[in-house]
């Protein structure tokens, strides 16, 4: 049971994680599309938050979606058939094949590959990045040459050397998803997350730097397979005067009244990416003399859009913290403390904050997949009898990371009272 180390008052109204930041054009756009009757998966809003989407991210062509995972499940399907065929009905385009995907990422990043029968195979976490290790990568294309897909999520609005990957697969002769969900309108050497892959997918879910509430975008270069993706998300009819189809087919498709919700807040963009940083600089000042850490990027080379601010509690500094599936215990110890402390003490005072995403290898459901670190496979590598083992970079940062309250209208008064509760939990 967690013991208040000091007398913090509640705030009133709870401060959240993330929540969308509403403008008003948003209902402007959405009323156009009520009063003109178009409420359907047609529109003019949706042809705009597709040419908007491609213009931001830098590439030629957007396809609006119900989601950001339909739009990963396209970009998979699309991948799947470039490389492999287009496969019997009722089997899916990557049925035993591996992928190469991120391990420490919301299980949405992968969930299509298992759509479409493939196998996960995870590569580990890059320390001075929390994204997927392009060392681990090319370690794992030393064990398995015949893998032909890699899916790379980068992680809370913080990229990584997405530029390495991309150039790793190019070798490879491998092709690229950009899982950008997190990262809409960061950089890496000033291109766009999102422009790096073969194929990418970025989000509109409610939490997101913008919103539509949901939504999603796939985002390509080839009009061939927009095309083809808009085709899919519509139930894959054909061009004919009745209900025909010759290939499965998805209800994917964006409502032409969420695009008018995304339409509204593009143009606020930037405006949301600012206030996100100043939170994270609040927090990194404000914490600067604990033991602590803040989401690591390399500042000549990314630009985050600071989605979600999180941090790291430095080794020595953690009290005893023990994970089961469910459950969490600690014993709190002076001068240190853990996520799950911090965490309790957070929701204390009505603010919410989150574990880090627990890595896919160490999921329930995935624990027999391959896990592949900087120095090969992660699986099976100790022994009752043998010292040592293998560093699993993602597993400590699950261990002593968390995510702090981030959410763009929280006022520089809520942060500071928030960051002297996760100093108490220090002393």
């Amino acid at each position: 049971m967690f013991v208040r180390k000091a007398d913090f008052k509640p705030f009133e109204k709870k401060v959240w994680l993330a929540t969308p930041t509403m403008h008003g054009e948003e209902l402007k756009y959405v009323t156009e599309a009520y009063e003109t009757n178009w409420m359907s998966t047609v529109g003019e809003n949706i042809n705009e938050v597709e040419r908007i989407a491609a213009e931001k991210a830098g590439v030629k062509y957007a396809v609006a979606l119900a989601a950001c995972t339909p739009g990963l499940h396209l970009c998979v399907k699309l991948a799947g058939e470039k490389l492999y065929g287009k496969p019997a009905i009722s089997h899916g385009a990557l049925e035993g094949k591996r992928v190469f995907c991120s391990d420490m990422t919301f299980d949405a990043t992968l969930n299509p590959v298992v759509y479409e029968g493939g196998i996960p195979v995870f590569i580990d976490t890059e320390r001075d990045s929390w994204n997927m290790d392009p060392v681990a990568l090319e370690k794992a294309f030393e064990m398995y040459p015949d893998v032909k897909l890699v899916i790379s999520a980068e992680l809370y609005g913080f990229s990584g050397d997405i530029k390495r990957i991309k150039e790793i697969c190019e070798a490879h002769g491998a092709l690229l998803i950009e899982d950008a969900a997190e990262a809409m309108g960061a950089t890496w050497d000033g291109k766009p997350c999102g422009s790096y892959g073969d194929y990418a997918a970025i989000s509109y879910n409610g939490n997101k730097i913008i919103t539509g509430s949901a939504g999603g975008c796939l985002l390509t270069n080839s009009l061939e397979d927009a095309n083809k993706a808009r085709k899919w998300s519509t139930q894959s009819r054909e061009n004919a005067p009745w209900y025909q189809h010759e290939e499965v087919g998805y209800n994917y498709r964006m409502s032409n009244v969420i695009a008018g919700v995304v339409r509204g807040q593009y143009p606020h963009l930037e405006e949301h990416i600012a206030q996100k940083k100043a939170v994270y600089e609040r927090y990194k000042e404000g914490l600067k003399d604990l033991p602590v850490e803040m989401n690591p990027f390399d500042a000549e080379r990314c630009e985050p859009n600071y989605w979600l601010s999180a941090m790291i509690i430095k080794p020595e500094a953690m009290c005893k913290q023990v994970r089961g599936e469910q459950d969490v215990c600690y014993v709190a110890e002076h001068g240190k403390s853990c996520p799950t402390e911090i965490l309790e003490a957070i929701f204390s005072i009505n603010a919410e904050g989150r574990p880090i995403w627990k890595p896919m290898h160490m999921q329930p459901m995935y624990r027999m997949h391959e896990f592949v670190t900087v120095d090969g496979s992660g699986r099976c590598r100790t022994n009752a009898y043998i010292a040592g083992g293998v560093e699993d970079v993602g597993a400590d940062i699950f261990q002593r990371g968390l995510c702090l309250p981030s959410d763009n209208k929280m006022t520089a008064e809520e942060q500071e009272r928030i960051i002297e509760v996760i100093k108490a939990c220090f002393e």
